[in-house]
């Protein structure tokens, strides 16, 4: 039991490295933000289709209420995605994905809601670390400020997130393969954000193409689905929280990259934020 635990937990921590990139990339690339999601999005819907394919996994959708439960966290995630990469393009990548990282607690805190998961009074705790360590982040909230701004878009990011994360487990429970709940997720996101490309610059995708590539291969098809898969074996504020390992990987990967030194400022408000991982991780390997 022990040994299938870590071994879960590595490839949940794998999952989050592939995921990291985005941080990078969605600061790099030059092109609007919702162009770059339907751009990330269709790519990585042929990925998973031309999978699923290979694999044999069933597309059905087994009823109404399934259908509905995918399109409404496929919007969740298009909102997720859109105005994750607007903070990443008002603030920086450190800001950009500790801001966004508040969503374990947010998934924590709304899971009880919507399943029969106890509410476990740690996560108040948990909470108070995230809102001292978002404190420290960023102290003066003025919306002068670009930071305070990409702040404001990354915590209504990991809202969406989390309501992605949670809907996203129920359809696990019931036996859907997370492959093909990530391929309705793309395809209802690429249908979604269509209509973009007829008043937005499109242009750029003929110089950025590989890093669209490897965003949507890299981080969305192979990281997303295997994220959703760990939700097989974690709650989904358990998966959240190991994975807010995320910024530490993107601000390593930002820093090598793209040469962007986070502050002190910053070094210490993502330590309190990010010792929930170590906290939640020793918990889940407990129970």
């Amino acid at each position: 039991m022990s040994n299938n635990h870590t071994n879960h937990l590595l490839l949940l921590l794998l999952a989050t490295l592939f995921i990291s990139t985005s941080g990078a990339l969605g600061k790099f690339i030059d092109m609007p933000t919702p162009v770059i999601i339907w751009w990330r999005s269709i790519l990585a819907m042929g990925l998973l289709y031309g999978f699923s394919r290979y694999k044999k996994i069933s597309l059905k959708i087994k009823s109404k209420k399934n259908a509905i439960q995918v399109i409404t966290s496929a919007l969740f995630m298009a909102a997720h995605w859109v105005t994750y990469f607007y903070a990443l393009k008002l603030s920086n990548v450190a800001i950009g994905m500790l801001s966004l990282f508040t969503f374990p607690i947010i998934t924590a805190l709304l899971e009880p809601l919507f399943t029969k998961i106890k509410f476990d009074p740690i996560y108040i705790l948990l909470s108070v670390m995230v809102l001292f360590g978002m404190y420290i982040l960023v102290p003066e909230f003025n919306m002068e400020n670009t930071h305070a701004k990409g702040i404001l878009f990354g915590l209504f990011s990991a809202f969406c997130y989390a309501l992605r994360n949670i809907l996203s487990k129920k359809l696990v429970v019931v036996h859907y393969n997370p492959t093909s709940i990530m391929f309705y997720q793309l395809f209802i996101i690429t249908i979604i954000l269509t209509p973009v490309l007829f008043f937005m610059d499109t242009s750029g995708i003929k110089t950025q193409y590989p890093y669209i590539i490897l965003l949507a291969t890299l981080t969305t098809a192979i990281g997303h689905t295997m994220l959703v898969n760990s939700l097989k074996h974690f709650t989904a504020s358990t998966a959240s929280i190991i994975g807010s390992v995320q910024p530490i990987l993107g601000i390593i990967i930002a820093f090598l990259f793209l040469k962007e030194i986070p502050t002190w400022n910053t070094f210490f408000g993502g330590l309190i934020i990010l010792s929930t991982v170590v906290i939640e991780s020793i918990r889940s390997k407990k129970a």
